[in-house]
């Protein structure tokens, strides 16, 4: 089945920068659109940011436009968000999703297990 790993999350100061993976195996990770989403305590899922299959167009945000931007490499299967200009409100459970289908929790039909991001 279709397994996603996010990493690369942490505790950082804010201004600063981290920059979140994605690994994905066992699906054709290069057909498909790839989203970053992230849910903080107490507060509904967040989609981030998501990505063309090529990677030709990427989509944001408006809270994270101009600072976050996602990638997608599709022969390491990784998808990536690099954040700067860090802020608290950016302190969240970040999740990779593919597979987007409103019938699936989330509306997504896969999910890695997160990682977090502390901005502090």
């Amino acid at each position: 089945h279709v397994q996603l790993v996010e990493s690369g999350g942490g505790l950082v100061q804010p201004g600063g920068s981290l920059r979140l993976s994605c690994a994905a195996s066992e699906f054709d990770f290069n057909l498909y659109a790839m989203t970053w989403l992230r849910q903080a305590p107490g507060k509904d899922l967040e989609w981030v940011s998501t990505v063309y299959s090529d990677g030709s167009r990427t989509f944001y945000a408006d809270s994270v436009k101009g600072r976050f931007t996602i990638s997608k490499d599709n022969a390491k299967k990784s998808l990536y968000l690099q954040m700067n200009n860090l802020k608290p409100e950016d302190t969240a459970m970040y999740y990779c999703a593919a597979r987007a289908d409103s019938s699936c929790s989330g509306g997504y039909c896969s999910w890695g297990q997160g990682t977090q991001v502390t901005v502090s």
